[in-house]
């Protein structure tokens, strides 16, 4: 970086947006990814320079930033045409709760203001634990995420974490360790065959149809389907490993469950 703390920061994923806006941070940001959408002033506020895998790159130039906030290998290919253009990055990769957690510090850590970061961490692992903690002894549901319907994409893994804090279990829970998507891909008898109580999906930006996934061949034998419990969770709210997942993806969960 040319400047610390940095003064003009990009972000090209949603997280960082809404991780420096919750520390008081957001005039250091001079540029977004479309889909940012928290808060919702964001939109208003901060000019649009990226998809998720491609970039305005003279826009984001244009900008002058101290700095870029990236994340995972998806955008590899942008964070390495960056730091051509001798841009500081930071590549996130974060793919559980106590990443997530890490990013939240981390960030704060890159502009000055780790003690703020520390106690946003701090309270959203408080909060956890006490989610957690209410959710002891109660039964379990067998829970199925759909990240994707075709091919059919199990969850990621802080989305596994928090199905089993929110007092469920996920029956694909081993595949949660995959980083990629290709190698979550489950065939739709092997989700018949774990018959889960509640089937909670989120199509990536792209609208759940419940009475779609209801009428795939031989479903119709899964409780979650018997009993009319499928559940969208909108994308923004659980498929963006930041605050958003820990606070309000947390709570569709929980409603999902208990409902």
């Amino acid at each position: 970086m040319r400047r610390f703390p940095p003064q003009r920061i990009v972000c090209l994923t949603e997280e960082t947006v809404e991780t420096l806006y919750l520390l008081g941070e957001e005039d250091r940001i001079v540029g977004v990814s479309g889909y940012a959408v928290r808060p919702a002033r964001v939109r208003r506020e901060k000019p649009r320079v990226s998809a998720f895998t491609s970039a305005d790159m003279p826009k984001i130039l244009a900008l002058e930033p101290d700095l870029v906030f990236t994340f995972s290998d998806l955008q590899a290919d942008i964070a390495a045409a960056l730091i051509r253009e001798g841009i500081a990055v930071h590549a996130f990769n974060q793919r559980d709760v106590a990443g997530i957690l890490a990013m939240i510090r981390t960030v704060g850590a890159l502009v000055g203001a780790a003690e703020k970061a520390k106690a946003l961490a701090r309270g959203y692992e408080g909060r956890l634990a006490a989610i957690t903690k209410a959710g002891a002894g109660r039964a379990r549901p067998r829970v199925f995420f759909e990240e994707w319907d075709e091919p059919l994409i199990s969850g990621i893994g802080w989305v596994s974490e928090l199905v089993s804090i929110a007092g469920g279990d996920d029956v694909f829970a081993g595949l949660a360790r995959e980083k990629a998507a290709k190698d979550r891909i489950v065939a739709p008898q092997r989700v018949i065959e774990a018959a889960p109580d509640v089937i909670l999906a989120s199509w990536c930006g792209k609208k759940v149809r419940p009475e779609k996934i209801a009428a795939r061949p031989g479903w119709e034998t899964i409780p979650a389907v018997r009993d009319g419990r499928i559940v969208e969770i909108k994308s923004p709210l659980i498929l963006q490993p930041g605050p958003a997942a820990l606070t309000d993806g947390l709570d569709a969960i929980l409603a999902a469950l208990r409902g």
